[in-house]
């Protein structure tokens, strides 16, 4: 015990050293003074997907209807929460859309941090995106966009906890709350087998996503065009990471929609498209989504 905790405080002397005071108004909150649970949980879910994948090789997948049905309605509900509450937070506070530094709006600043938390925190429930594709034995989905993502965001997100957790900060999570809102109804919807027909609208959450990830980097630019106080080396930050996300996405969407068909392709013609929680050949989105184009099993 006394060598975790000398190990807490070293690794907390370090990122301190690296990025600075943290920002006093969230001191105390769950899982932000201390980076190591969330280091320990990125660790955990890397190697659940390896030795979940191992235990799950000779065993039969399961099925999780209906756990998908509830986890994909708690997500929805949570990402319209989040969604509501940002706008209500930053409309209370005056944000500036360009650029908004980190203390001129009080009250409102606290507000938007706390839905941020959320925000970092639903990270880490979106783990089990990846958990039901190992139960269900769908491997293929298990993509590098995939994994790279999902743990990225989730330690992430513990830095803007801890150092910019409001101002500026507001734009991306907004958008994806919005996002998430139209993508995990979809992945609802999709377990439901009399609802597959009226999901038509998939290539065009793919597309929503493509854009909610320019609009972002257009957003962060926009501050260090005109600052008004924002830390100019989170803004770079920002920009570089999602610059990943967009060639990823744009290298995916292109195999994925631009594609000539196989002559496979050409003679069996689906008779369902199945939506699944994750990444796959039809990628909805870099956070997670997918189609395949089998009956429910």
């Amino acid at each position: 015990m006394e060598q975790l905790k000398a190990l807490d405080h070293e690794v907390n002397e370090l990122v301190d050293y690296m990025f600075g005071p943290r920002d006093s108004r969230v001191r105390g909150w769950f899982l932000l003074d201390s980076y190591l649970p969330t280091f320990f949980l990125t660790v955990t879910y890397l190697l659940s997907i390896w030795l979940g994948t191992e235990y799950m090789k000779n065993r039969p997948a399961f099925s999780l209807r209906g756990h998908l049905l509830i986890y994909n309605l708690g997500i929805t509900l949570l990402s319209l929460y989040m969604l509501v509450e940002l706008i209500l937070s930053t409309w209370e506070g005056s944000y500036n859309l360009q650029c908004q530094n980190l203390h001129s709006a009080g009250e409102a600043d606290v507000r938007v941090a706390k839905v941020l938390w959320w925000y970092y925190f639903s990270k880490v429930i979106e783990f089990m995106d990846t958990i039901f594709f190992v139960l269900r034995k769908k491997n293929s989905q298990i993509t590098f966009l995939h994994v790279y993502h999902h743990a990225t965001m989730f330690n992430i997100w513990w830095c803007v906890l801890n150092w910019i957790p409001c101002g500026q900060s507001f734009f991306g999570p907004t958008l994806n709350s919005f996002i998430h809102v139209l993508m995990y109804s979809y992945y609802g919807l999709s377990v439901i087998p009399s609802m597959r027909k009226y999901l038509w609208w998939k290539k065009y959450l793919t597309q929503a996503q493509l854009i909610q990830f320019l609009l972002t980097i257009t957003h962060t630019l926009s501050a260090a065009v005109k600052p008004c106080g924002f830390p100019f080396g989170c803004l770079m930050f920002q920009s570089s990471y999602m610059t990943t996300l967009v060639i990823l996405f744009i290298n995916f969407y292109i195999k994925t929609y631009q594609k000539a068909p196989s002559r496979t392709d050409m003679k069996e013609v689906p008779s369902v498209t199945e939506l699944k929680n994750g990444f796959h050949k039809d990628y909805l989105a870099t956070a997670n989504g997918l189609l395949t184009n089998k009956k429910a099993q």
